[in-house]
Order: structure tokens, then C-alpha cells, then sequence
């Protein structure tokens, strides 16, 4: 019996032991073949008359970004079907080796808005910082696949020129914590760099946008819980889950357990191809994420990065859909359709 699924006295479910997402990550699926082989999909290619051999194995090819799949993650995967909408999210195709005009390495300015080691600054009364390369899954239309981490992090100085920076900006009020993954960071590495953030005057609100609890949910743990609660900050949680099916039960959990502590959290999706283009897909989300009492925030425009132009739906047909969802959701319970334009002051609503 795992820790999940405890109760304590009160009949509260009980937070995963601190280190179980550790676990999570050491154990991740880290090929195509590997992953191919979990969900029973063909692992080989039959060859054609004139081919030498008869069969080859499938493309391993990663198109220089690697595959990073938690087992928990793909466990909640259709076997046998080559169109999940959780395994298309995640498994390498030809598709990403093709070169398609207006698709490139940096698709919305973070570069140009990188303006101290570890800081991105767009937008008025807030900077991000980005805390890491590291992730929690490898989602094959990240808008940050190929990020320059090493030479435009801090975390080798212990994020002291970030801090410099955000202490320097007395305009800024919020501070966003991105990366790749700040919720890959060990428990103690996070709190060492919140506290130092508290230590800023005139910061008041800490974000932290994470996909962990959505595809490692062991990773909202009671170390985390206790540590965001006691922040003299007001935090919010920002996660991202694009399908319904990515909610099962420990997610489900693991996001209630952050609004029973008062960690108010939002949900961001990414509109993708053959993945969530359909009413039905999104609604279903929407529905799941607020019987977890997550607000569904934006929808995304796909981020036209290299390698991501098979997943991109028109704007046109997001319209559409969003339009959709009005007439079959509440309020407050639909997501603002939205793109981000480098250079831009905020998000574009499409």
C-alpha cells in the first residue's frame, strides 16, 4: 500500500512520503522504444521488398530533445493506440525533423527579454525566473525545447544575479518561478531560494508554474504543502494539463491538497492538434479541472517553436471552439484563448 492511499484519523488522505517523486523521476522512461514497449506498440518497421533487413527497429530519433516520460504519466495512456492524446504529446515523430517557415528555436522573445542571468522581464510589476532546464516530462511542443539554460541561468550561483536583479526593480510586486520545472527542485533547494525571495521588501506575490502535479503528482508532498503555506508571499499555482485523461485519481489529489491549504491554482493548456481540437476534449477538461476546484485560465495558441507544426490548430478554429464552450460551460469555467507575441506587454487575446 503506497502513502497515497492512507487516511488519517480525520479521513484526510495523507501527502506522499517527501521523496516519492524523487523516485518518479529516476525511474522515467527515457525512449521511444521504452515507451513503445510499455503501451505494446510495435517496436519494429517491416521491411519492403527491396529492404535489407526484413524488419528494423522504429526511429529513436529525439530530434536533440530528449524523451522524459514518468511511468505514473504513461500508465494513464491507452495501450495499443497510437493516437492517445497523452502519448502524442510526448512520443518523437518524423514530423519534428521537417522545417516549416515562421517555426523557430524562439518563438516568443524570451532571449530579447533575457534580462539578467536567470531573469526573463516582459511584462509591468513582475519578472520570471527560470530555476532550472530540468522537467518533470518532455512535452514535444515545448515552446523552451531548445533554450540556452546554461548560459542564460544562475542556478550555478545560487540564483544570487537573479536576486540582484529583482532587488535592483523596485517596480516589480510578483515573482514567477518557471524553467523548465521549479518543482524539480529538491525541497530544500526551493525553499533556500523562496526564503531568499522573501527576503525582498517589495516582492508580495510568488507564482510558480509547474506541470509536476499534473504528471508526477507524489511531488505535491507535505514538505511543499507546509513550505508554500507558511510563505509570508501570496502564492499561487499555475499547472498545465491539456486532456482530461491526464487527471486521474493521485493528480486529482495532489491538486486538491494545494486549495485545502489555500494555494489557490489555475490551469494553462496548450490548444494541439489531434490532442484537444475537439468541444468534447476541451470541455471534459474544463469540467474535470474545476471538480478539483482548478480554474481553467488560458488556453495557449501553439508557440510556433521548431519542430511543434504538426500540432498547431488555426486560430479560426480555437475561436470556434471557445465560442463552443461558452454556450456549454459556465463563466467561469471557460479559458481565455490567448497567444504570446514576442515583444508584446501582455498575452494577446485571439
Amino acid at each position: 500500500m503506497s502513502s497515497m492511499d492512507l487516511a488519517d484519523p480525520a479521513g484526510q488522505q495523507v501527502p506522499p512520503a517527501d521523496d516519492d517523486w524523487l523516485d518518479s523521476m529516476r525511474l522515467a522512461i527515457r525512449s521511444t522504444t521504452e515507451l513503445r514497449r510499455m503501451l505494446g506498440l510495435a517496436t519494429t518497421i517491416a521491411g519492403g521488398p527491396d529492404s535489407t533487413p526484413a524488419e528494423t527497429s522504429i526511429d529513436d530519433e529525439n530530434h536533440g530533445f530528449p524523451v522524459f516520460v514518468p511511468r505514473e504519466f504513461a500508465a494513464r495512456m491507452r495501450p495499443g493506440d497510437e493516437t492517445d492524446p497523452l502519448l502524442m504529446q510526448v512520443m518523437p515523430t518524423h514530423a519534428e525533423g521537417v522545417e516549416v517557415a515562421g517555426f523557430h528555436a524562439d518563438p516568443v522573445g524570451d532571449l530579447q527579454a533575457n534580462v539578467a542571468p536567470g531573469v526573463l522581464h516582459k511584462y509591468a510589476a513582475r519578472a520570471l525566473v527560470i530555476t532550472t532546464g530540468a522537467c518533470g516530462v518532455h512535452c514535444r511542443y515545448c515552446f523552451r525545447r531548445a533554450f540556452p539554460y546554461q548560459e542564460s541561468g544562475s542556478r550555478s550561483q545560487a540564483y544570487e544575479p537573479s536576486l540582484a536583479y529583482l532587488r535592483e526593480r523596485r517596480d516589480l510586486e510578483e515573482v514567477i518561478l518557471s524553467g523548465g520545472d521549479p518543482l524539480t527542485m529538491t525541497d530544500a533547494a526551493l525553499d533556500a531560494l523562496i526564503s531568499k525571495i522573501e527576503g525582498i521588501e517589495h516582492i508580495g506575490r510568488l507564482r510558480i508554474h509547474s506541470r509536476m502535479p499534473i504528471v508526477i503528482p507524489s511531488r505535491v508532498n507535505r514538505s511543499l504543502i507546509e513550505r508554500l503555506r507558511a510563505s509570508r508571499l501570496t502564492v499561487w499555482m499555475v499547472v498545465h494539463s491539456n486532456h482530461a485523461a491526464e487527471i486521474d485519481g493521485e493528480t486529482a489529489a495532489a491538486l486538491q491538497r494545494m486549495v485545502d491549504a489555500g494555494i489557490p491554482v489555475l490551469n494553462q493548456s496548450v490548444l494541439l492538434r489531434g490532442v484537444n481540437d475537439s468541444v468534447e476534449d476541451l470541455e471534459s477538461l474544463s469540467r474535470a479541472l474545476i471538480d478539483c476546484r482548478v480554474i481553467p485560465y488560458y488556453l495557449h495558441q501553439l508557440d510556433r517553436v521548431a519542430g511543434a507544426a504538426h500540432f498547431e490548430v488555426s486560430p479560426a478554429r480555437g475561436r470556434e471552439l471557445i465560442e463552443q464552450l461558452e454556450s456549454r460551460l459556465p463563466g467561469f469555467a471557460v479559458p481565455r484563448y490567448v497567444s504570446e507575441i514576442a515583444g508584446e506587454k501582455s498575452k494577446t487575446r485571439l
